[in-house]
């Protein structure tokens, strides 16, 4: 008899934590204070937008604004004379052909880009420009001074970490830019830098956020990131070939789209007030498929090409009220038309 009370009471707790899950992950304002970002940007440009021009260019940047972008994404390193410079890669060559890293460089030294640039996630596509020159951070700064900003620090460089918050600070802009690194450690040293920065979710913390949405215990848990950012995995091996081997194999794609795809975890986070991203979607049906599944905002090399879809697909959970445009994730109390 003991037995059997103690397996009821065991099935009757794991019911009544099971029903508390699902109802908090639904309602999650009930314990969780909604974050309130400076920007709600849906439209995000992947390098500048480098299917379009040379990517990280100026030409690029601006490009992209003019095309209705409301976000831009870019990569940052330290030249040998201290300035913080654009670039996605450290080492040169598949940019401008010349083996050299852009820490071993003077700003004034670095070489033009390629004339004729292939697009990362785009495979077989190219880009050109009239502008081949790398841009500084502060000169992005100073031309688009209020315009949203993601910056992936792709140094564990704490000279970097420290230039790149000055920057900021100096242009007040700490709730419009955007920490971002895939490496723990890396973020650790951003934050304690300037808090006052929104930042992503790292590598590691994401497969953490997915173990606390599969165990139930995600709607229990505080979360600091204010953005989720995320390969969309159906452009895997399609418009993307990765280095990897192992997301070479489809099965392996496979799961990933089954495990991270899941719209009551982007519902769950974008009710909390966090944006969710994905990307690189270049073509109109991986847009239409992020914003299927939940995604707050896009990530892509085309910037006019999402600029058009979003105009002709607004997303769903979007109301135009006479007053604005209204968040409809948020709770009925909450909205104020």
């Amino acid at each position: 008899m003991d037995v059997l009370s103690g397996i009821l009471l065991l099935c009757l707790a794991v019911g009544l934590y099971v029903v508390c899950s699902l109802y908090l992950l639904r309602n999650p304002w009930i314990l969780h204070k909604r974050k309130r970002l400076e920007f709600y940007c849906r439209n995000i440009s992947h390098r500048g937008g480098s299917g379009e021009k040379i990517e990280n260019t100026m030409e690029a940047f601006t490009h992209a604004v003019s095309a209705g972008t409301e976000m831009l994404e870019m990569d940052c390193h330290l030249t040998s004379d201290g300035y913080v410079v654009i670039s996605h890669d450290s080492n040169l060559m598949r940019q401008t052909g010349y083996d050299q890293t852009v820490s071993s460089l003077r700003f004034q030294d670095l070489p033009l880009y390629e004339e004729r640039l292939e697009v990362t996630f785009y495979v077989g596509h190219y880009s050109t420009g009239k502008d081949r020159q790398f841009v500084l951070l502060e000169d992005l700064f100073k031309k688009f001074p209020s315009m949203p900003m993601i910056l992936e620090i792709k140094e564990n460089n704490d000279l970097l970490i420290k230039k790149v918050s000055n920057l900021v600070k100096q242009y007040h802009r700490e709730s419009i830019t955007v920490w971002a690194s895939e490496e723990s450690g890396v973020m650790v040293k951003c934050k304690e830098q300037n808090p006052s920065m929104p930042y992503m979710f790292t590598m590691k913390r994401g497969i953490l956020l997915l173990l606390l949405f599969y165990t139930g215990l995600l709607p229990f848990v505080p979360l600091g990131e204010s953005l989720l950012f995320f390969y969309l995995p159906s452009i895997i091996n399609r418009t993307y070939i990765p280095e990897e081997s192992i997301l070479k194999k489809r099965f392996v794609v496979y799961l990933l789209q089954k495990l991270t795809m899941r719209k009551s975890l982007f519902e769950h986070l974008t009710k909390r007030g966090l944006q969710v991203q994905l990307f690189v979607c270049n073509e109109e049906s991986d847009m239409e498929a992020a914003f299927a599944v939940g995604a707050t905002g896009v990530m892509s090399d085309y910037p006019t090409l999402l600029t058009n879809f979003i105009k002709k697909h607004p997303p769903p959970s979007q109301l135009v009220t006479s007053k604005g445009t209204v968040n409809m994730a948020l709770p009925p109390d909450k909205v104020t038309l």
